[in-house]
């Protein structure tokens, strides 16, 4: 090798190796990838097992496919699944456990009202971030003493305002209202009849039933006897398809209402026929293929029941809430930042509470006076027509 091409190889090297040592020394941040783990409290036995196995389904749904995405910088979802067997004492201890583990960056909680709210105190002492599936409002207010709680679920407030614009339009005078016998019941009572003093309609009669009743034909009897206009069914989906029966072997024959927290399965079943021309107020994304997908939100909605539908054979309404608590606890850790392999939940709280999306559910909107993030425009009518539902325009 001449002495020019041996100066030449060895500067060539000397830079090379400086440039790497370089780049190890004092090149960017190293990078995180640390799994984002995520727990969930899901009722996944007991009465409301249905709901609980949809949420289940959903997020491991979304996480395969935020895994499978490389959106996430390197970094993965891990799932810790616990069953609080539809039972508030039972999910605390799961809460408990959770908050205690410091892998945990965040919770999901299912739909059960009473296990969230009574979740409360326990999500906040330990700081942990917590979305929870559940409607009832006192889950995340007052806020000011909900800091840690988040929610992804219609709310009452709003369930009532679109079903009385819905009564209104029909020219609905009277109604009877069965609804279920717990904080989320009685909130959808207090709501309704806000709102139907306004346009002037009547509640004839009300009824109630606990989670675990089956037998509702006595409630079914009393609301038509009364004789009203509509009926309006605000339980869970098992429930809601447990009272329609109920009210058709009552030869009752006026309309039928249900509010969000009756939406199940996109297919009826053994309820079809009772269910029949019933008006559920939900969101969109239960109906998606009915719709012309002219935004990208409204294409990966589709895209999300197309999926969802693939893997497991139907729809459940609730799916996409918990596919977009994941969602939102994955972005937030992306933009929390932090030091490498830590969790910092108090970050991550302060990122959610300014979290804004186009979700699969719909627009999600959290603020610091506000974390119940799903935006009353989410809200659409649908119908039940041929055993499914359906989008009622």
């Amino acid at each position: 090798m001449t002495p020019f091409r041996s100066a030449t190889a060895t500067a060539l090297v000397s830079t090379l190796l400086a440039t790497t040592l370089g780049g190890c020394q004092f090149g960017g941040e190293e990078q995180d990838t640390s799994p984002i783990v995520i727990a969930a409290d899901l009722e996944l036995s007991g009465a409301a097992a249905g709901v609980g196995k949809a949420y289940r389904q959903a997020l491991e749904l979304k996480r395969d496919q935020l895994n499978a995405s490389g959106a996430l910088n390197g970094r993965k979802v891990e799932l810790l699944l616990k069953d609080n067997r539809s039972d508030a004492s039972e999910s605390l201890r799961n809460i408990v456990d959770f908050s205690n583990d410091k892998r945990v960056t965040a919770i999901v909680m299912g739909g059960c009202n009473e296990c969230a709210v009574g979740a409360v105190r326990t999500v906040n002492e330990n700081r942990i971030p917590t979305i929870a599936l559940a409607a009832a409002g006192a889950v995340v207010n007052p806020v000011a003493e909900r800091r840690y709680m988040f929610k992804l679920a219609p709310n009452a407030a709003d369930n009532a305002a679109a079903l009385t614009v819905e009564l209104r339009r029909r020219n609905i005078d009277t109604v009877g209202l069965l609804r279920s016998d717990d904080a989320y019941g009685q909130e959808g009572a207090t709501a309704l009849r806000r709102e139907f003093g306004k346009v002037g309609i009547q509640v004839l009669t009300e009824a109630s039933a606990r989670g675990t009743d089956t037998e509702l034909d006595g409630q079914a009897g009393r609301l038509v006897a009364a004789d009203p206009d509509a009926v309006i069914i605000w339980t869970p989906p098992e429930q809601a398809m447990l009272a329609s029966s109920a009210v058709k072997r009552a030869d009752y024959t006026g309309s039928l209402f249900l509010d969000a927290s009756a939406a199940g399965d996109l297919f009826l079943g053994s309820a079809a026929r009772s269910a029949e021309r019933a008006t559920l107020v939900f969101t969109q994304t239960m109906v998606i293929d009915d719709v012309i997908a002219t935004t990208p939100a409204k294409a990966a909605r589709r895209q999300w029941f197309q999926d969802y539908t693939a893997r497991y054979g139907g729809y459940h309404g609730s799916a996409s809430f918990a596919a977009d608590a994941i969602q939102l606890i994955a972005d937030a850790e992306l933009r929390a930042g932090g030091p490498v392999g830590e969790v910092d939940r108090d970050r991550l709280r302060d990122v959610l509470e300014t979290s804004q999306m186009d979700g699969l559910s719909g627009p999600i909107r959290m603020t610091p006076d506000n974390h119940s993030g799903l935006m009353p425009q989410a809200l659409t009518t649908l119908i039940a027509r041929n055993g499914r539902w359906r989008l009622a325009s």
